[in-house]
């Protein structure tokens, strides 16, 4: 097979002209078929968008192809190989905390190589935490262990369900999570759009099936399991672990995937020795226009098409004051949501359905924080920082799970709003126009102040009047890294491996699901005995900071 990359053509081109596309590209060769990798579009003119194919021929004579045109490759071999599988009755059993992306995905492929995997989540099955969290929604009734942050799916399940990463992925272990994700139920268009997004209805089904597969290999799910200690041996080796109400469970092989938000775990494992540093992450609000107007500035007269969807944005701003703001987790057609987990505190998060056909747009507009110079004082000043800021969210609010929310016109005024206007929020259970900065670092809201008008330069109207400003986003991603090394373990605590979004190590489904695959593979690996973990160093101790 033969990869042929940036295979342009106009959006509205014929079927046959795929096809001619490939016979030009080959010089005239003839060949026996083509799949589409990889399908994107490039909106730069709204007026003459174009559609960018990565295409996978197959062809003969492949190696006079490749010597004659320099831009031809073969296409890499992507099917996934595990690396360690159980010895037959083999008992020892390891234990996966969480059921996030990375739980998910961990647990997954501990279960495909034969390790039975023992899985804990401190919330309730997916259909029940549904139910709870609408709860919030609808009722402005907080359940804090089972919720947007807590229960089986993790946070992403209340998402957009987005699929893509910037990571560096030599494996192909993200090719894994997508085929693992379609035959959970995902569309099998996720498998080649540049941007591919699942949407909560899908994921909610998705978690289910996954959860079906680990079972009936011989995992074990116990929900409503709470982790509140370790047991660690002499030379601080992990021997098992402690559920809320003294029950301890024997393992030697700990996969820690608790989310960014399991605030009272990372208390625990700081109380115990692991260790740990506070990390960099960002905060800011959630800010709603149409989409409408969205997709007129980005995709102009094609606005509407079918293959385009509900048009997206990226933007960034270096302000005056040194820091960068940028948007976070845009979600086309979707809603603002309460993502709160702790009572008397308020967090605003992003969701859209697969459809992402709701009225309004919405994204984070966000700011670049660091411990150095915003949090100083240990490990978990980060999470002293976001419990503030969320405190006076929840009061400006009026304590009632309502969100402090302000139109756009009056932020960059520096003035309340006491109403709102044509944009309706879409935030459950309701809104209280006020001002934002009382809720927000001075810092933080200097520098949007300044980026407002200048990403209105780049998508006139961003700066809408009316558009709306909902408070706070503060759980961007975690404000704790636990440190590994090449083999996945903790530095100071061997057989706990931190994974995932909370142990710094992801940011969304995508590299989340990959680390949980890295990570089982370590464990695997190291319970069979069967040498380094299938990496180099630096790609197993890869702490990125996302946005």
């Amino acid at each position: 097979m033969l990869r042929l990359t940036e295979i342009r053509l106009p959006l509205d081109h014929p079927p046959e002209a795929l096809d001619a596309a490939v016979r030009a590209r080959l010089g005239g060769a003839a060949h026996q078929g083509f799949t589409i990798f990889r399908r994107g579009y490039d909106a730069r003119n709204p007026k003459r968008i174009m559609l960018a194919y990565t295409l996978d021929v197959e062809v003969e004579g492949e190696a006079a192809l490749l010597a004659r045109d320099a831009t031809l490759r073969v296409a890499p071999d992507t099917a996934y190989r595990f690396v360690a599988r159980a010895p037959a009755g083999m008992t020892e059993r390891p234990v996966v905390i969480g059921t996030g992306p990375c739980g998910l995905l961990a647990a997954l492929i501990l279960a495909q190589s034969g390790f039975r995997p023992i899985i804990l989540e401190r919330g309730k099955v997916v259909r029940q935490r549904t139910k709870d969290t609408w709860d919030l929604w609808r009722r402005n009734t907080l359940h804090p262990e089972s919720n947007v942050q807590f229960g089986e799916g993790g946070a992403g399940t209340f998402s957009d369900g987005k699929l893509w990463s910037q990571i560096k992925d030599p494996f192909h272990f993200g090719r894994k999570v997508l085929e693992e994700f379609v035959k959970a139920g995902a569309p099998e268009e996720i498998l080649y759009v540049s941007k591919p997004h699942i949407g909560t209805f899908r994921l909610v089904q998705m978690v289910e099936s996954i959860r079906e597969t680990i079972e009936g290999l011989g995992g074990e799910y116990r929900f409503g399991c709470r982790v509140t200690d370790l047991d660690l041996d002499d030379q601080r080796r992990v021997r098992g672990v402690v559920l809320e109400g003294g029950e301890r469970i024997a393992a030697r092989h700990v996969v820690l995937a608790i989310g960014h938000s399991a605030r009272d775990s990372f208390g625990m494992l700081l109380e115990r020795g692991v260790a740990m540093q506070a990390k960099p992450f960002s905060i800011g609000v959630r800010i709603e226009h149409p989409q409408s107007l969205i997709d007129r500035q980005r995709f102009g007269p094609h606005a509407g098409h079918p293959l385009l969807g509900a048009a997206d944005y990226k933007l960034v701003h270096h302000a005056a004051n040194g820091r960068s703001v940028y948007s976070f987790c845009m979600c086309p057609g979707g809603t603002v949501v309460a993502a709160a987990s702790e009572p008397g505190r308020l967090v605003t998060n992003g969701m859209s359905q697969y459809s992402r056909n709701e009225r309004n747009a919405n994204a984070g507009i966000v700011v670049g924080i660091t411990p150095e110079v915003d949090y100083p004082g240990g490990p978990l000043a980060g999470i002293a920082f976001q419990r503030h800021w969320e405190e006076r969210a929840f009061a400006a609010g009026g304590g009632t799970y309502a969100a402090p929310a302000q139109r756009v016109g009056d932020f960059l005024a520096g003035r309340p709003s006491t109403s709102l206007g044509d944009v309706i929020p879409s935030y459950r259970p309701g809104v209280t126009p006020t001002d934002l900065a009382t809720c927000l670092p001075d810092f933080v809201v200097a520098a949007m102040r300044e980026a407002l008008p200048a990403f209105d330069k780049q998508i006139p109207g961003f700066a809408l009047a009316d558009a709306v400003m909902t408070g706070v986003e503060t759980r961007t991603s975690s404000p704790v890294r636990i440190p590994r090394g090449v083999d996945c373990q903790s530095l100071n605590t061997p057989g706990l491996y931190p994974a995932g979004e909370g142990a710094g190590y992801a940011g969304g489904i995508m590299s989340a699901g990959v680390d949980g695959i890295r990570v089982a593979e370590a464990v695997a690996l190291a319970m069979t005995d069967g040498g380094p973990v299938r990496a180099s160093g630096s790609r197993a101790d890869n702490a990125l900071t996302y946005g």
